[in-house]
């Protein structure tokens, strides 16, 4: 059997680290805001490339604390327009409507599965502040074009890079620097995943890192004295000691990435299936590798008789969710065949060749 994504051997090879911190960790007794998050700020934004790093308890929280933070600097207010991906993961759109502002959604690109240029330049109105692109599946979006776009019509631009640690564009420049303001999740499964909640905001803005710095932390400006009314959203010493153990080997993960999906883009040859683009090497970090097929469904049965766990991403689009039922009625009709089609098969460095030949074979012998 081979699983979908395998934690446990994911973490096996930082465990003896974890084991040697977590004894630091006991013994040094201070357990929340410390020297580790202090350390794991500093190290990501220099691996990012951008001045300021403020840990956050998770990804949704750091979305949500960059528009407050935007909001306290009286660069948004609540009521303005954000324009979100429609097959964005929930969370991004949860953030917006958290922070009072409301979310635009744009259909998708079939062939990149980002934004659709055409469609984001019509949801433009006086009221549209923001464009959020979330870098989907591990692919940055074209950022120059997002910030031509976004100079034009004087917007802000936040990123949502929860599945993007480490891309780099078409200059080397990291995904977390090319906006003004990015959001960076660490939850388990991502490619610099922790052992636990974890997200942060990386910025080059010296007033927004200070205002959600003390936002994170009840708004204190200083111990028991509150400038904001703020939240409890605090990254975890633990998981910050944790993320610096892991950070140190995420660029040799994502070349493994990298190799494994080659293999994929270059061995998997069936007519029932579209493969993901590859415009550069380098902007891909593959943090999922979808494949799309109308005949999805016996797709995936066909992979797990073949003992192939698979995954969705995602199975119901926000606009068809419960949660947003003020856009149930809106259409997107790229990304409702995107949700009907896609299909995630194993990718991470935890695969070893033999998985990944047994994958591509599995694949290949698929007959509708």
């Amino acid at each position: 059997m081979i699983p979908f994504l395998d934690l446990k051997k994911i973490n096996a090879p930082f465990e003896q680290e974890f084991k040697n911190k977590f004894d630091s960790f006991l013994e040094k007794g201070w357990y929340v805001l410390g020297e580790e998050v202090q350390l794991f700020e500093a190290e990501y934004a220099q691996y990012c490339g951008t001045r300021h790093c403020v840990g956050t308890a998770n990804g949704l929280d750091a979305l949500r604390l960059i528009f407050e933070g935007c909001k306290i600097l009286e660069q948004l207010q609540e009521g303005d327009e954000v324009l979100v991906a429609s097959n964005t993961y929930i969370a991004t759109i949860i953030a917006i409507k958290q922070a009072d502002l409301i979310p635009v959604l744009v259909e998708a690109s079939l062939l990149t599965y980002n934004f659709d240029f055409e469609d984001l330049e019509r949801k433009i109105t006086p009221n549209t502040k923001v464009i959020l692109p979330t870098h989907l599946y591990g692919k940055l979006t074209d950022m120059e074009r997002i910030n031509a776009f976004a100079k034009a019509y004087n917007l802000l631009v936040i990123t949502d890079c929860a599945q993007s640690h480490g891309a780099k564009d078409i200059n080397g420049n990291r995904s977390g620097s090319l906006a003004d303001a990015s959001a960076h999740s660490f939850y388990p499964t991502k490619n610099l995943g922790a052992l636990g909640d974890a997200g942060a905001i990386t910025t080059d803005n010296e007033a927004l890192a200070q205002v959600v710095k003390k936002y994170r932390n009840y708004g204190f400006k200083e111990r028991y004295v509150a400038e904001y009314a703020g939240v409890n959203s605090r990254l975890d010493e633990i998981q910050a000691a944790f993320l610096r153990i892991k950070l140190k080997q995420l660029d040799i993960q994502n070349r493994r990435r990298r190799e494994i999906a080659m293999k994929y883009l270059s061995k998997i040859h069936n007519e029932h299936m579209i493969l993901p683009q590859l415009n550069k090497e380098e902007n891909h970090v593959w943090h999922l590798f979808v494949i799309r097929s109308v005949y999805r469904d016996q797709l995936q049965t066909h992979l797990q008789n073949k003992g192939i766990g698979t995954n969705i991403h995602y199975p119901v689009p926000p606009h068809k969710q419960e949660a947003l039922s003020e856009y149930n009625m809106q259409s997107f009709s790229v990304c409702e065949q995107l949700y009907k089609e896609v299909l995630s098969i194993p990718l991470s460095p935890a695969l070893s060749d033999v998985d990944v030949e047994d994958i591509i074979t599995a694949l290949n012998s698929f007959r509708c």
